[in-house]
């Protein structure tokens, strides 16, 4: 099972097709006291924070910033890997599986709003997902490494399209109803009186698809496939769409999905604070894709041609991407090559320009009209001692490139801050002087 975390935080991976959520962790539902008293005081701290005015004052920013009115670069920081580092394993005091995944949650939130200086709104929420399994694709990978956090290669499922290809299958969600009504009701025992305890499912993290072709097929086939078996290219990715759209009618008519406005993680960066959804006709008891930002990409189509991208990732993706309100397209793939095809995306807000993508560049074609999502390098903040006179220039630079535009500014990918926490803290001040400098 991955980290829980997985399941609290929304800036973390989802869980992978085939394992459950709650269900996969050895909990029996029946914290001791100390473990409870630990949880609602961590609780009061974040309703406190969550009560500032200045959180109400982040919102409305994000609110702004989302509909490309005129505001200063938001910042956004998450240490990914880096949390390890942060808040480690040691300063968790509950003993209980899920105890652990709530108090640690908690506690990057204490963190966010009292010592990160980002622009994340702390809000008053305690989020608590669906319990479920993922059938995936029918078939599955099988893993050869990756213990703690490693490299790991892997036996890709489909040797032979011909042969394997029959014994593909679209995703099938299992709710375990009575598991989650439990976790739901136990969640709000524990923190009822003090945060707003609601459902909130999250069911995938990206709509791109590419990441499932990989796993099925593997990254050197696939490069290989769009030169010598073009045709089972294309049928493929049909497949993953047509399963991705089953998937998505699915979770909308029978209810499960929610909206990811407000506080939300979307895309690959930034937050769903907007008044533009949900969309007309919206029904509260019922959560459509219109009503939710959409969000795609293909960094591992990286090394293809633009055209390419255009021929066999694309046209599988848009119909996908058509379903939402707003979209949010990109990752570390490098949009500035692509730009002429992904503009074709319906109601594309976001748009992700990676370390790799051109600055200037994207700006000028970027304009107004849509989010610049600029992710400086992290790698800078991987050293033991952060060189603050290099992230200065550095991120001056980057800032100037793209000034006039609709600008976040977002640190992650991190899988370590060199183990000094003081690494992310200061790069986030030192961003904040320089969009004050600037701006």
């Amino acid at each position: 099972m991955k980290d829980m975390n997985s399941i609290i935080d929304p800036s973390m991976e989802q869980t992978a097709a085939g394992l459950s959520t709650v269900s996969g962790i050895d909990t029996n539902l029946n914290f001791t006291d100390r473990e409870i008293c630990i949880l609602q005081d961590l609780a009061k701290q974040v309703a406190e924070l969550a009560s500032r005015p200045e959180e109400a004052e982040k919102a409305a920013l994000w609110t702004a910033h989302n509909q490309l009115d005129e505001v200063r670069p938001l910042i956004f920081a998450d240490p990914e890997n880096g949390w390890n580092e942060i808040i480690t394993q040691d300063q968790i005091l509950c003993r209980d599986p899920l105890a652990r995944v709530w108090e640690m949650h908690l506690r990057k939130e204490i963190f966010w709003g009292r010592e990160m200086g980002d622009d994340k709104v702390i809000e008053a929420y305690f989020n608590v997902p669906y319990s479920y399994r993922d059938s995936g694709w029918g078939l599955h990978e099988e893993k050869i490494g990756g213990e703690n956090g490693g490299s790991y290669t892997w036996k890709t499922p489909i040797e032979e399209y011909e042969r394997d290809f029959e014994n593909l299958r679209y995703p099938q969600i299992d709710v375990n109803e009575n598991e989650s009504d439990r976790t739901l009701e136990y969640a709000q025992h524990i923190f009822g009186n003090i945060l707003h305890v609601r459902r909130k499912g999250i069911w995938w993290w990206t709509l791109g698809m590419t990441w499932d072709f990989i796993n099925l097929r593997g990254m050197e086939n696939l490069m290989l496939d769009l030169y010598l078996n073009p045709e089972w290219v294309h049928r493929l990715m049909a497949f993953l769409r047509d399963g991705t759209l089953k998937k998505l009618d699915y979770l909308e008519s029978h209810g499960l999905l929610s909206l990811n406005m407000e506080g939300s993680y979307v895309g690959s960066g930034g937050f769903g604070w907007t008044s533009e959804l949900p969309a007309e006709g919206f029904d509260p008891e019922h959560v459509r894709t219109m009503d939710m930002w959409g969000f795609a990409e293909s960094q591992e189509t990286v090394g293809i041609d633009p055209a390419m991208f255009d021929e066999f990732i694309l046209p599988y993706q848009l119909p996908v991407l058509q379903r939402f309100g707003l979209n949010c397209y990109g990752c570390c793939e490098p949009i500035d090559r692509r730009w002429e095809y992904v503009k074709k995306i319906p109601r594309l807000r976001r748009v992700s320009i990676s370390p790799w993508a051109d600055r200037a560049a994207s700006r000028e074609f970027l304009g107004r009209d849509y989010i610049l999502s600029m992710k400086p390098s992290p790698t800078d903040l991987a050293m033991p001692r952060l060189d603050e006179d290099k992230v200065r220039s550095s991120i001056r630079e980057e800032l100037k490139a793209v000034q006039g535009g609709v600008v976040e500014v977002l640190m992650k990918d991190n899988h370590t801050l060199g183990k000094n926490p003081e690494n992310i803290t200061r790069w986030c001040r030192i961003v904040r002087e320089e969009i004050e400098r600037l701006w």
